[in-house]
């Protein structure tokens, strides 16, 4: 009767004064359940069943009005008659449909949907859940097949509540566990529940486990055929992602216990043709999501997550997965893209921070005939893919292989070896034999067109790598020298004077054509590359800056309109690299020169806006370490394409291929290089125009008298050659003066070249800078807590509404009771004017009846009434502090008065 009433309640507020079609189907319903209930004859109740079902799965309001009546009926017939095979089946299948969306029903979303709602109308009642884990234990197949899945269909509305449910139900968790054992359709029911019931539920995880969950998991996978099987085989996987997925103990369980060999045969390709079917293609994309998640190891709050980690790693690499991830990854190049991908994805987590591994991919062999390193034929994949996202993958490898390995790089920086220029122009696939670093330096140095650009830019952020934080391979790398293309043109040319070189063909290529094409990440890549390269490195700035032209075209590319905001930006900081780590002291090379140049052609205040320009993109200030997976649930792999669709990749839809390429430029370890450079950038270029030159000592030549000068023209000679110094030297204060103040309004600071105030100068600016931080951290936090207060408002906004509608729910219960108890008493009245047989005093019964009902009601409401002091207290409380942050709390009030007219205004109509 409560779950009727308070089904009644709440939808009465909704569709209590509609007037449809409806109707003649709520009196259908309330038949049929009549005829359940009361019927005396079994058929006619089987026969009502079977009706009621079929009207239930085909119609919306059948299934509104279903849970406004039906669930004390199938409850009952679930609770009470389990010797009755076909009613309780009945009764699980019309369940079922009563909490099933039905497609071709167009229900406006601002209105309740039937199903949902009956979803959650169910799941509220323990002791139905408690009934339906029951009927787990029952002999019929059928009976065991429709309780699963209502089961399911409670769970993916209601996930919470019938979590919590089963977990206060003793052994219903092992109820489920057992179905795994059961027949295939049974097993396989119960595995997809046990899938959506283990989801960041970690109580039950453990309990799962605890039950034997690994082995039953392993188990099915190799009954189905391992990666060759089918969804079965994607459920199991799911599961088990869900039970280790951050969970420590888990994943210290399944080591210790099965181990990862179970995991390796879902790894291991099986027949000759590997042929890779769509759910052969998911099926692996899970389990390498599996062994992810073993390499991410536990929660971040886990005090051993380290420890785990790489206990993980040195485990599966020692379980040989190393082979299969290469056989996935480089070897396999029929499978499909998205495989390969995350096979490179896993090699690059696999060996990052952990020395062993490191070594076992640099030792690594791959092939059965001409054998080839590992790393020459991951290099190869960068340099002749032709999809975006195997290349980005393959680079992250060798960004986790240099990652804080000094040895690594300078194992690959000596390999590279220039060919010579006859060499160069050699298809990669004539040479396996060729070195790792005389393949790179092939790639950087191919021919100029578009094609070969790409190439070259791939090549280059694989040579950033390696010298990244490496100043030996820097050195290495700057001392190597390219043959000239034809030996008439004279000496060879330094390899980075050839990069700038394409970096400016790209440029050129883009504004010819006017479009992007392949060059939106092509400059990036490569302008990445000259900024590690010149980070912390004087003798490569000293090479930059030894051809004159560098300087120019990268003013040029600052100041240009068709240029991208990250081009813009890192050609900035390259410039800036020019002056903070410039140890020159020839003429035309030093800093002074550099900013001089700057402020002259860009001009100091529009070139540091270029930094925030590039600071304030999404890409830059999203930037992390690691790209997260996203799970790979069964709704999520629904929309994926065929293998051979993935395969074709191709450049036609640049904009959403240049995007990864992007986000693994600006990655965390890059921004933050970027962010440190900016302030010693601003910070060397105050300091360079604080003191422009040092003191020379040496006397110019125009100073001394020439030989047969005469004395008065002497005279005149240096009279002209000081007014000429004076006129430079005003122009040079002039210049000074007006770069002080540019550099001022950029925050980057000033240095006043007078003596006089320079002091207190400093002293206000400090002063000024330290108020305006401490006022913004004030205001952070006054937003923060009005942020907060807001919530608070609005949450007791939402839950007075609630009371409101608990308050109209019970009113509408009592006014059907005060019905009934009128229809009750007319009946009697009825029967005692028959005068048939002698009957109770009603009116003692109807008094004493809606004696009782008022006290209930009178306790209720004065509940509710107390409850509503409180939140009247809350909200005073809240409307003061709201009055000291200036908020307008009249208006407020109005607004959530407003709000909550709506139902009031209902109420009085029905009155």
């Amino acid at each position: 009767m409560d779950l009727v009433n308070s089904y009644k309640g709440v939808v009465g507020l909704v569709f209590g004064n509609e007037k449809s079609a409806s109707s003649n189907e709520d009196s259908y319903v309330e038949r049929l359940l009549d005829c359940i209930s009361n019927g005396k004859l079994a058929e006619d109740r089987r026969t009502a069943m079977v009706e009621l079902q079929s009207v239930v799965a085909e119609s919306s309001g059948a299934q509104l009005a279903f849970g406004a009546m039906g669930f004390p009926v199938m409850m009952g017939v679930l609770r009470e008659e389990r010797d009755d095979v076909e009613m309780v089946r009945g009764a699980l299948e019309t369940l079922v449909g009563a909490l099933t969306p039905i497609e071709h029903a167009k229900v406006p979303k601002n209105e309740i949907q039937p199903a949902l709602m009956n979803t959650d109308l169910l799941s509220r009642e323990a002791d139905s859940i408690s009934l339906l884990l029951s009927l787990l234990s029952e002999e019929d197949f059928y009976v065991r097949y429709y309780t699963l899945q209502l089961l399911t269909a409670l769970l993916t509305n209601s996930p919470n509540r019938l979590q919590e449910a089963i977990l206060t139900i003793p052994r219903g968790i092992t109820r489920l566990m057992d179905m795994l054992m059961d027949r295939e359709v049974i097993r396989n029911e119960a595995l997809l529940l046990l899938t959506y019931l283990t989801r960041e539920a970690e109580e039950i995880q453990k309990i799962v486990v605890f039950e034997g969950a690994f082995e039953k998991i392993f188990s099915i996978i190799k009954e189905e055929g391992g990666s060759d099987g089918g969804v079965v085989v994607q459920d199991c996987i799911e599961l088990l992602n869900n039970l280790i997925r951050k969970n420590a103990s888990n994943q210290i369980l399944l080591r210790e216990t099965i181990g990862f060999d179970p995991l390796m045969s879902i790894l291991k390709l099986r027949g000759s043709t590997y042929s890779f079917t769509q759910q052969k293609t998911i099926n692996l994309l899970s389990s390498l999501e599996t062994i992810n998640l073993l390499i991410m190891g536990g929660s971040e709050a886990d005090p051993g997550k380290d420890a785990n980690k790489l206990t993980n790693k040195t485990t599966l690499v020692q379980k040989k997965i190393l082979d299969h991830l290469l056989m996935l990854g480089v070897e396999s190049q029929w499978a499909p893209v998205a495989v390969r991908c995350a096979a490179l994805q896993c090699i690059g987590n696999l060996i990052i921070g952990h020395s062993k591994n490191l070594d076992a991919l640099a030792s690594k062999v791959l092939g059965e005939g001409p054998q080839e390193a590992a790393l020459n034929s991951i290099l190869r994949i960068i340099l002749r893919t032709s999809s975006v996202q195997e290349f980005v993958a393959a680079d992250y490898v060798f960004k986790s292989f240099c990652e804080k390995n000094a040895d690594g790089q300078t194992m690959l920086a000596s390999t590279l070896i220039p060919q010579p220029h006859s060499m160069t122009h050699a298809p990669l696939e004539e040479d396996v034999n060729m070195s790792f670093g005389s393949m790179l330096l092939q790639g950087l140095t191919l021919s100029e067109s578009e094609v070969d650009l790409e190439t070259c830019c791939r090549a280059a952020s694989v040579l950033s790598h390696v010298m990244k934080d490496n100043i030996q391979c820097k050195e290495k790398v700057l001392h190597i020298d390219l043959e000239a293309p034809t030996p008439s043109l004279g000496a060879s040319e330094p390899l980075m004077h050839r990069v700038v070189k394409y970096l400016a063909l790209s440029s050129s290529m883009k504004n010819k054509d006017g479009k992007s094409g392949g060059n939106a990440y092509i400059q990036p890549i490569l302008l990445k590359m000259l900024v590690t390269w010149l980070a912390d490195c004087p003798s490569a700035v000293h090479c930059f800056l030894d051809s004159r032209p560098h300087i120019t075209y990268l003013l040029e590319l600052v100041s240009s309109s068709s240029a991208t905001v990250f081009v813009k930006g890192l050609a900035a900081v390259l410039l800036g690299e020019c002056v903070i780590y410039n140890k020159s002291g020839e003429s035309g090379k030093g800093a002074f020169t550099v900013v001089d140049s700057i402020s002259q052609k860009v001009g100091l205040t529009p070139y540091f806006l270029k930094f925030d320009e590039m600071r304030k993109n999404f890409l830059f200030t999203s930037a992390r370490s690691a790209e997260p997976r996203q799970q790979l649930t069964r709704s999520a792999s629904a929309g994926m394409v065929e293998p051979e669709d993935v395969d074709g990749n191709n450049l036609s839809d640049q904009k959403d291929e240049d995007l990864p390429v992007l986000s693994s430029i600006f990655d965390a370890a890059f921004v933050n290089l970027v962010k440190s450079l900016e302030a010693n950038i601003r910070e060397k270029i105050v300091e360079v125009y604080s003191n422009p030159k040092s003191k020379v000592a040496v006397v110019p030549a125009e100073l001394e008298q020439k030989s047969g000068e005469s004395d008065g023209e002497y005279v005149k000679r240096l009279k002209e050659f000081v007014e000429k110094q004076c006129s430079e030297i005003q122009d040079l204060l002039g210049r000074n003066a007006s770069l002080a103040e540019d550099v001022a309004a950029t925050g980057g600071g000033s240095h006043s070249r007078s003596e006089q105030g320079t002091g207190s100068d400093r002293v206000h600016v400090e002063t000024l800078r330290r108020d305006l931080q401490e006022a913004s951290r004030r205001l952070e936090l006054l937003k923060a807590e009005k942020a907060k207060i807001e919530s608070e408002a609005s949450m007791y906004k939402n839950l007075a509404g609630k009371m409101e509608s608990d308050l109209k729910s019970l009113s509408d219960a009592y006014n059907s009771l005060e019905q009934a108890n009128f229809q009750l008493e007319k009946e009697v009245r009825g029967q005692k004017g028959v005068g048939s047989s002698a009957f109770p005093d009603v009116d003692a019964i109807r008094a004493q009846a809606r004696e009782e009902a008022q006290k209930e009601s009178e306790a209720e409401l004065n509940d509710l009434l107390v409850c509503l002091g409180q939140e009247q207290s809350k909200v005073e409380k809240l409307s003061a502090r709201l009055l000291e942050l200036g908020e307008d709390v009249d208006k407020l009030l109005e607004d959530i008065g407003d709000d909550m007219g709506l139902p009031g205004d209902g109420e009085e109509e029905e009155d």
